[in-house]
């Protein structure tokens, strides 16, 4: 029962913690950003422009709904084995340790720093580190083939919703939660060893304006069937909601572009960057006719261990055939 208890409390306080993308607010923002979009510069109306927003045929397709069950599940899995994962303050005590070692580095050596000024520069490096570190780890998730099974949960949506972000295989989601583990920690040890006393609580569990801010302009656009387009200057800096659905598209084009989650600059460097496109025109997933499976729990769930284990097989026996050879080759 307490189980069911804390099951419901979480999945309610998603849309209650500003902290979370689907915030009511956020999603508010999103509808207004959206209306205005399709009113102004597509010159919809206003009865045209919430038809396409609330637009059923998104929201009830087989897709939406495999968003709305992998949601629920994922709740209980996390509930469950969350106790049993690394921690941020396990992970920044270690760092924090670690920097008492380095010869060229002294405790509080920046003590003197106002208080304003600490809470600027560890907002924007922590955000600025763990976008980063969120581009690294999804480019790494279509690079590698084991990581591809688990992240094809996530493409293989071919309806956006705001719902889809969390379209995610349980183990593809520890693996994020590890990464937002080690970005804080490092962030917050850093701090806490170079400005002393100068980080209070307020600064470290303080509300980040960055992410205020990235979702009050309508993050969850990016999971959604309103393609709104940025400058094209501005593109080269932040990904557009349309530019995160072209890397949810099936062209080939699209193939491995835009792995930045707010901004567009670490694809500009890194050379994977799209300017964004007609997003009308896209067709969405990883195939383009999905087998009617595709949005099961089952499929969602299990394909990916079969793939894994299908890889790992095929790897096995690449081995095991070279080291034969190798064996013979020496024998003769």
């Amino acid at each position: 029962m307490n189980i069911l208890y804390e099951l419901f409390g979480d999945i309610f306080y998603q849309f209650i913690d500003p902290k979370k993308r689907i915030f009511i607010f956020y999603l508010l923002a999103s509808f207004l950003i959206a209306f205005f979009w399709l009113f102004f510069n597509k010159k919809l109306g206003v009865k045209k422009s919430l038809g396409k927003i609330f637009n059923p045929k998104i929201f009830f397709s087989k897709s939406s709904k495999g968003d709305y069950k992998i949601f629920i599940v994922n709740q209980v899995i996390m509930l469950l084995i969350s106790p049993a994962l690394i921690t941020q303050l396990t992970i920044a005590t270690l760092f924090f340790y670690h920097f008492h070692s380095i010869s060229w580095l002294n405790a509080g050596m920046f003590a003197g720093t106002t208080a304003i000024i600490v809470t600027v520069i560890f907002t924007s490096f922590h955000f600025i580190l763990d976008d980063l570190s969120k581009y690294v780890v999804h480019r790494f998730m279509h690079k590698w083939h084991i990581l591809w099974a688990l992240h094809k949960v996530h493409h293989s949506a071919t309806t956006l919703t705001p719902m889809t972000v969390f379209r995610t295989h349980p183990l593809e989601g520890v693996l994020f939660s590890l990464r937002s583990a080690f970005t804080q920690a490092i962030t917050i040890s850093s701090f806490v060893f170079l400005f002393g006393s100068s980080v209070d609580l307020v600064t470290v569990l303080g509300a980040n304006i960055f992410v205020f801010l990235f979702n009050i302009f309508g993050s969850n656009l990016r999971h959604s069937h309103i393609g709104i387009r940025y400058w094209k200057w501005l593109e080269y800096i932040l990904i557009s909601p349309a530019q995160h659905q072209v890397h949810h598209s099936i062209s080939k084009d699209h193939h491995d572009k835009n792995f930045g989650s707010a901004f567009a600059i670490w694809d500009w460097i890194f050379g994977s960057h799209h300017h964004s496109e007609d997003t009308d025109k896209l067709i969405l997933g990883i195939e383009k006719n999905p087998n009617e499976t595709t949005h099961t729990l089952i499929s969602l769930y299990f394909n990916p261990f079969v793939e894994i284990y299908k890889i790992i097989s095929k790897k096995t026996i690449k081995l095991k055939n070279y080291f034969q050879k190798k064996n013979i080759l020496r024998r003769v």
